[in-house]
């Protein structure tokens, strides 16, 4: 790593563990529950203690004003829900852009397994090389997707994280396999950090016990976007997984100091 990438990575995340709140999902999903408003939101989860937040590179002016002094990362490649395969994620950005856009990192999604594998191997080579030039962190989002890939096998999510490693990513992210002694597997297939996706909203406290799961195998934190940002309180939702990342609480103590209610 360079001087400019350990000074990046401490700007997206806090003693090297992360809270990442990714809201590229607009280009995805739509303008969804907690995206027409992104100001607010990104305001309430950096309030919350999101250490990073995470666009596409056209949302960047509505990034900055918000984010009370935390991290940005813009994400360089997307597919939509309505498009023909939403596996095949294809640019939508360059390092360069992602720097003029007032970026501390980037990030770029790869689905191992799938058809478009070994164009987006290809590409996220290529990303991880520019970025380096620049001293930008690469979050490499690696997902085991696939004909015949089950998304939660601990050895197919060490192949995914293992993968980004090799070609150069600083960061990475991938699922999450479903308990922590199966993730500890994940986690010591690759010497760089491992965080894990939120995907679909559950409740608070699936949320949170999920979190408390990645840190006991020795996961570094989390990339967790519509499990926030949907939530009818983002800031207390994000200040309940802070503080299992970032203080170490159990599930109950970290729900119980957010305000959320404790759930049966």
């Amino acid at each position: 790593m360079t001087t400019g990438i350990d000074a990046r990575l401490e700007r997206i995340g806090t003693d090297g563990s992360y809270v990442i709140v990714p809201m590229d999902h607009g280009i995805t999903m739509g303008a969804v529950q907690g995206l027409k408003d992104i100001e607010s939101t990104i305001d309430a989860v950096t309030r919350g203690g999101a250490d990073a937040v995470l666009t596409q590179k056209g949302i960047a002016p509505r990034v900055h004003d918000n984010k009370n002094g935390k991290g940005y990362i813009v994400h360089l490649n997307a597919s939509t829900t309505i498009g023909p395969d939403e596996q095949d994620k294809r640019m939508t950005g360059t390092v360069e852009e992602a720097i003029r856009a007032g970026a501390d990192a980037v990030s770029f999604h790869i689905n191992v397994g799938s058809n478009y594998e070994p164009d987006q191997i290809t590409q996220l080579s290529e990303v991880t090389e520019r970025a380096t030039r620049f001293g930008i962190p690469v979050l490499a989002m690696a997902y085991a997707r696939g004909p015949g890939v089950d998304s939660a096998d601990p050895e197919a999510l060490g192949h995914a994280v293992r993968l980004a490693e090799e070609v150069g990513a600083d960061l990475v992210k991938t699922g999450y396999s479903g308990d922590a002694d199966s993730f500890q597997h994940v986690v010591e297939s690759t010497r760089l950090p491992v965080v894990i996706a939120g995907g679909s909203r559950g409740s608070d406290r699936e949320t949170v016990e999920m979190v408390r799961g990645v840190m006991d195998a020795g996961g570094a934190g989390v990339s967790m976007g519509r499990s926030i940002f949907q939530h009818e309180d983002p800031e207390a939702i994000a200040t309940a997984v802070s503080g299992v990342v970032h203080d170490d609480r159990s599930a109950d103590d970290a729900l119980a100091e957010s305000g959320l209610a404790l759930e049966v």
